[in-house]
């Protein structure tokens, strides 16, 4: 049994037609009609049911093209694993990302990936928490920054960015007064039970985050609104309209909509990784664009560490 005679099979199960069949596997009709005779006669068993007009795939052809799609499929994976070892595989790479995080930190990796590796081409995919876990755990996105934690336990991930999360509360706050008095400079959580919250609608991972943080704290938020976007969620706190959780990267400058922010006396954290589907076979690319995240955030973070 060879490796074209399997491609040969699917090809026909597919088509259902030998002419069409061998006019996109580029070889002649009788050459076609020959493998595939010979094919059977080695296995004992009829794949297909020819007649004048027609080809239907036995009971046995159903079974053996479901086992050959398997077999070519790793063939093909393992052709993709031998070109890696020997050199980077030219290709695609697809990436999928928060909006606003990937907003901050892929502009500081991309451009060096891509002077590293011109040859690879970067796709990139902006969803929410849930439907970019969907989308690589499926395969349709080689790998996702996302943050802890993962609901989908066929995700692995690799921690990159860890970094504190504060409070975000209107300018004119009792909380951001105290502050500016010169009392506490940090917020118990539980001091927070009876504060309106504006939250990231459902989807979102930094939603169960901020969730967690009050549910640790001895109480469930009382969430007035809801939005799909954080800054539009720091506007909303700007605006007087509640007070909310935002991580540190997200934090404004000064301006008219800005918050005050505050800082939580447990200092919490999330942490951001890249997560990829457990035993997906890693691409040299995929390692590559992995290395020079961790290359590039270090960088950021020693340039931003004090004197």
């Amino acid at each position: 049994m060879e490796l074209r005679q399997l491609q040969y099979a699917l090809q026909i199960a597919i088509e259902k037609n030998f002419s069409r069949a061998a006019e996109k596997l580029h070889i002649a009709q009788p050459s076609l009609s020959q493998q595939l005779s010979k094919l059977e006669k080695e296995i004992g068993v009829l794949l297909f049911q020819r007649t004048t007009n027609s080809v239907e795939v036995t009971y046995a052809g159903t079974r053996f093209v479901e086992k050959a799609q398997k077999i070519l499929d790793m063939v093909e994976q393992l052709k993709q694993e031998m070109e890696d070892i020997s050199q980077m595989r030219k290709g695609k790479l697809v990436v999928g990302s928060l909006p606003i995080t990937g907003a901050h930190v892929l502009p500081l990796v991309l451009p060096v990936f891509q002077e590293r590796y011109p040859e690879i081409d970067i796709v990139l995919v902006e969803e929410t928490t849930s439907n970019l876990e969907q989308l690589t755990a499926s395969g349709q996105a080689d790998i996702s920054l996302l943050s802890l934690p993962l609901i989908d336990d066929s995700l692995d991930y690799e921690p990159v960015i860890e970094e504190e999360i504060v409070l975000a509360v209107p300018p004119q706050h009792p909380l951001a007064a105290r502050l500016a008095a010169g009392g506490s400079k940090t917020v118990d959580i539980a001091e927070l039970q009876e504060e309106p919250f504006i939250a990231l609608k459902r989807g979102q991972g930094f939603r169960q985050i901020a969730i967690a943080l009050c549910n640790d704290a001895g109480f469930t938020p009382n969430i007035v609104f809801e939005s799909s976007n954080i800054e539009t969620v720091q506007s909303l706190v700007a605006a007087g309209m509640g007070i909310a959780f935002i991580p540190h990267m997200l934090l404004r400058g000064w301006n008219e909509l800005a918050p005050a922010y505050l800082r939580l006396s447990n200092r919490p954290t999330r942490t951001l990784v890249i997560a990829h589907r457990k035993g997906r076979y890693l691409s040299k690319a995929v390692a590559a664009f992995m290395e020079t995240f961790r290359q590039v955030m270090e960088a950021e973070r020693a340039k931003n560490r004090p004197e």
